[in-house]
């Protein structure tokens, strides 16, 4: 017996043809050929049932083809499997997004960044139900501490710089503009905003 990257015992033999399975799904999958990745998910399930993935896989593909209910079952088999398996959540929180269940995605969204912070689908799927919801001030924390560790990522830094200035941070809204524009200076939103901002503080408008 041996490990896989996810913890679990397969057997030697088995470990390949899952694993080919797997990434056979995944790249079905990829390319909206849902009928040949929900045959290798399921196929690679059989094979291993202690693993979660393929039925994170089958969940996916679900929800592609706009299944709510099997995605649901799906990433709640995942998650039965393996508790901490952040995907499953995450599988979970845009069921429910998409169901307009905006507080259930918000807190499944938060419990598979805890499994898992640097979950970018997450995180900005929890930004997106926390505009729904109007609760904008309770996500600042998690896109700062995702920044800590990704400050080049444009996206997150201009969800970020919105929410500044929707709660009246003004100056950090600025700044991350200006950083913003710094690495990306053909970004229109972005310019836009920052002038609605620096009118806000009061400061001449910066022109491109």
């Amino acid at each position: 017996m041996k490990l896989d990257a996810e913890g679990f015992e397969i057997e030697d033999g088995v470990d390949l043809h899952y694993q080919v399975l797997k990434e056979l799904g995944d790249c079905c999958a990829t390319l909206g050929r849902h009928d040949e990745a929900w045959r290798c998910y399921r196929q690679a399930a059989d094979l291993a049932p202690d693993q979660a993935a393929p039925w994170v896989g089958l969940g996916v593909v679900a929800l592609q083809q706009g299944r709510l209910d099997s995605a649901s079952s799906a990433f709640d088999d995942a998650r039965r499997i393996n508790p901490d398996c952040a995907e499953a959540y995450g599988g979970l929180a845009m069921v429910c997004q998409q169901r307009h269940d905006y507080a259930g995605a918000f807190d499944l969204y938060l419990q598979c960044l805890q499994f898992n912070s640097d979950n970018l689908i997450a995180l900005l799927g929890l930004f997106q139900a926390s505009c729904q919801m109007g609760t904008f001030g309770k996500i600042i924390h998690y896109l700062e501490r995702y920044l800590d560790r990704h400050p080049g990522d444009t996206s997150v830094l201009f969800c970020l710089a919105s929410l500044y200035a929707r709660e009246g941070k003004l100056p950090q809204a600025q700044d991350a503009l200006l950083t913003v524009l710094a690495l990306e200076p053909d970004k229109p939103d972005a310019r836009k905003l920052l002038d609605d901002v620096t009118r806000r503080l009061g400061q001449q408008p910066m022109t491109a």
